[in-house]
């Protein structure tokens, strides 16, 4: 009896150490679980909070590179240079700029197949040449709405219609966003370019042209049409609006520059947005500091800036601009302009300026 009792106390003893390790146990695991539930998320809300605010430059990165820019453009171009907010971003990182004056896309494609020129803002036509021609570039953003080009006649001109350009001579920069819109207007109505007689003359020489009645119509983009069509002096017969095609503008930039120097390219992105909301803030100092660099009249400026399609944007590449641009290749291989198939989506690299528009964000959130 006696041995079966102390069986008995020994099973219960055994039973109640069990059950005293058991709940050190687990008081010890929730005092493990109630610290790392205390001290990890604090951490974790820390680290995201930083990461979300953009690294600071390093004023020496690339000390001593030059950034080559196109600088006379109406609008943030202009802009952005003349408030020195593109020496500003770009300054950061130890980098300079310098500024060329260009007039039209095929420059803009010289320079950049020479690596005289890293980022510009170019048209749907200069983009399309260049890699036709294999230039090697990213196409960054959206540069604007679409090409504020436009077909002109003389006020006193008996063309009336796309139709009345059969026989005439046109002037206009091949390679240009205006030499698109012509070749879109004449495929629209059916006409050949071999029926028409097509002048290769850069802005400037054109306007001396078509003042002077050598030529019997211009295509041109702003500011040069809006100067015409305010002073009564044109009229319009064709714009993208009217043939229902989508001409936007590009942000693009060399390769090789690109990858080499990514943070330089956000800085011009960077500069080239704050020039943007400026431009929309403060429209009359916006003419007269464009109407003063161009040597034109501010109300020139004012009906170039309140074209819709000449309103700057800094937008990723859509796939609206994307399925168009592919068109406008495939149509210019078909004229025999370009000389290869391209695919245009494999220029197109939307990172930088995700990249650029996430630091914005953060820094206006500080």
């Amino acid at each position: 009896m006696k041995n079966k009792r102390s069986t008995i106390w020994s099973v219960l003893l055994i039973a109640v150490f069990v059950l005293v390790l058991s709940a050190c146990g687990n008081k010890q695991e929730a005092a493990s679980g109630n610290k790392s539930a205390t001290d990890t998320p604090a951490a974790a809300t820390e680290t995201p909070a930083e990461s979300e605010q953009p690294a600071q430059p390093d004023p020496e990165k690339y000390k001593g590179v030059v950034v080559n820019l196109e600088g006379s453009q109406v609008g943030p171009m202009i802009i952005a240079k003349e408030k020195g907010w593109f020496a500003e971003e770009i300054g950061k990182y130890g980098a300079t700029v310098e500024f060329q004056t260009l007039a039209s896309a095929s420059q803009y494609n010289e320079s950049l197949a020479a690596g005289r020129l890293d980022i510009v803002r170019t048209g749907y036509i200069g983009t399309i040449t260049a890699q036709a021609a294999g230039i090697s570039f990213k196409s960054l953003a959206e540069g604007s709405s679409g090409a504020p080009d436009a077909i002109l006649v003389p006020e006193a001109s008996s063309i009336k219609s796309i139709q009345d350009l059969k026989g005439k001579t046109i002037a206009v920069a091949k390679g240009s966003s205006s030499w698109g819109l012509l070749q879109h207007a004449l495929k629209k109505e059916g006409i050949s370019p071999d029926e028409v007689k097509l002048v290769n003359l850069q802005p400037g020489d054109a306007q001396a042209a078509y003042q002077g009645g050598q030529v019997d119509a211009w295509v041109i983009f702003e500011p040069y049409r809006s100067q015409q069509t305010s002073s009564g002096e044109s009229r319009i017969i064709a714009e993208a609006s009217t043939l229902g095609i989508f001409t936007p503008g590009y942000v693009i930039a060399r390769t090789e520059f690109a990858e080499k120097y990514p943070e330089l390219v956000e800085a011009f992105l960077k500069a080239y947005q704050k020039a943007i909301d400026w431009q929309m803030a403060n429209l009359d100092e916006a003419v007269a500091l464009n109407a003063k660099i161009k040597n034109v009249s501010e109300d020139t400026i004012r009906a170039s800036m309140a074209n819709p399609s000449s309103v700057p944007t800094n937008l990723p590449v859509s796939e609206e601009a994307t399925k168009f641009q592919q068109q406008t290749a495939d149509f210019m291989f078909e004229l025999g302009e370009i000389k290869q198939k391209i695919d245009v989506s494999t220029v197109i690299d939307n990172s930088y300026l995700e990249k650029t528009l996430e630091d914005l964000k953060a820094e206006s959130n500080k």
